[in-house]
């Protein structure tokens, strides 16, 4: 049976990291020690829930984590250092901290070490989440102990609502571009102006002009999104701004 360990001190482990291609030793006092941290924890790098939804949901609201007296978001998974620092190249997780626990301890000393012998993966750790201020864990969300990879109170939002139910999200910003084009510059100005981050999708031979069509209705760039609903040209924008 899966336990919580919340009023516990997280276990005294050293990790083995990889960093500007040499091996860093860091140690769990380093990483907790005088901090309000969050950790996430997944079966494993690369996998489809954990890359899908799991570490974007964290990554996505990391600075609203930290607004709210959070110092560092950390990712720790039963991975080697090699695996976990290209999933976080791959992931773009500027926002997160992955550290691998290569051997397990610190997921068997959680108590969250589980046998996944059954996908070939050997010993993983189970799914949860958990805020702990200077090395003691004051919340867990541990994932049911139930079959297969459940994903219900482990996520980013889960998390955010006990730090803070009132917090702030910020916007999903997402806009078309192509390479060179004056007004699809403006349109990125304005949002950094604001301070709303994006996502910028840049037609090219796999994303074409005709996806855009079939996707906002029109030919030109840029095409705008907040939030689900396309807001348009920079013109557009500029009127939804108020700039």
């Amino acid at each position: 049976m899966l336990s919580s360990r919340e009023r516990q001190r997280v276990p005294n482990v050293t990790f083995r990291t990889r960093q500007n291609n040499q091996w860093v030793d860091v140690t769990t006092d380093q990483l907790f020690s005088g901090k309000t941290v969050v950790v996430f924890s997944l079966p494993g790098a690369f996998t489809p829930t954990c890359s899908s939804t799991h570490l974007p949901g964290y990554n996505d609201l990391a600075k609203v984590f930290k607004d709210n007296g959070v110092d560092e978001i950390i990712c720790i998974s039963v991975n080697d250092a090699f695996v976990m620092n290209e999933w976080a190249k791959s992931q773009e997780a500027a926002n997160l901290t992955l550290i691998p626990d290569g051997n397990g301890e610190f997921t068997d000393g959680m108590g969250m070490l589980v046998d996944k012998a059954d996908l070939g993966f050997g010993h993983r750790s189970w799914r949860y989440s958990m805020l702990v201020k200077d090395g003691v864990v004051e919340k867990m969300f541990v994932e049911p102990d139930e079959p297969g990879d459940p994903f219900k109170v482990s996520d980013a939002e889960t998390m955010l609502s006990y730090i803070n139910a009132e917090a702030v999200k910020p916007k999903s910003v997402s806009l078309f571009t192509k390479v060179g084009c004056p007004f699809c510059a403006r349109a990125k100005t304005m949002l950094q102006e604001h301070g709303l981050d994006y996502e910028e999708i840049v037609l090219n031979q796999k994303i074409s002009s005709r996806a855009l069509r079939a996707v906002t209705g029109a030919t030109t760039v840029p095409q705008v999104f907040i939030d689900g609903e396309l807001i348009g040209d920079s013109e557009a924008l500029s009127a939804y701004l108020g700039a």
